[in-house]
């Protein structure tokens, strides 16, 4: 037995481990998720004297990037049963179209986007998974612009 002393004081501390030529490994996994909340909307204030109706901004759907960098996403909302909007950091607006078998509607409690190693999300890739435990793949992304 091979034995390590330390001085502390007067006195010496002897290493309790064994020196039988074992080698002890471990492992440690980290797992990552990006968490998107999708904001419920809110009921209008009140006022005394109401604001004129502004009306909706209407969306128009251009060729869209195959993958987005993850980092770049801030938020999300659900306009329909087969589409999750994302916008990014720098102010643009994405469309992620899911696949058919899908229902976008499952996402209002919220969802997730695992990571991938390269930091992307990819069309016909990656999954987009619901809270409740249904999972969507992503067939395409479409970029959004406002229609006059």
């Amino acid at each position: 037995m091979l034995a390590m002393a330390a001085p502390v004081g007067d006195a010496r501390v002897e290493d309790p481990r064994p020196d039988d030529g074992r080698i002890e490994m471990a492992q440690l996994t980290i797992e990552q998720r990006v968490i998107i909340r999708v904001p419920l909307i809110a009921p209008p204030v009140q006022r005394a004297r109401p604001a004129p109706p502004v009306p909706p901004l209407k969306w128009k759907e251009k060729d869209g990037p195959k993958c987005l960098q993850m980092k770049q996403i801030r938020s999300a909302t659900i306009p329909s049963s087969d589409s999750i909007d994302l916008l990014l950091a720098d102010g643009q607006r994405m469309r992620a179209r899911m696949e058919k078998r899908c229902s976008t509607f499952g996402f209002y409690s919220g969802f997730y986007m695992k990571p991938s190693e390269d930091g992307r999300l990819c069309a016909g890739r990656d999954l987009v998974l619901a809270r409740g435990g249904m999972d969507c793949e992503i067939r395409a992304f479409k970029r959004l612009v406002v229609d006059h």
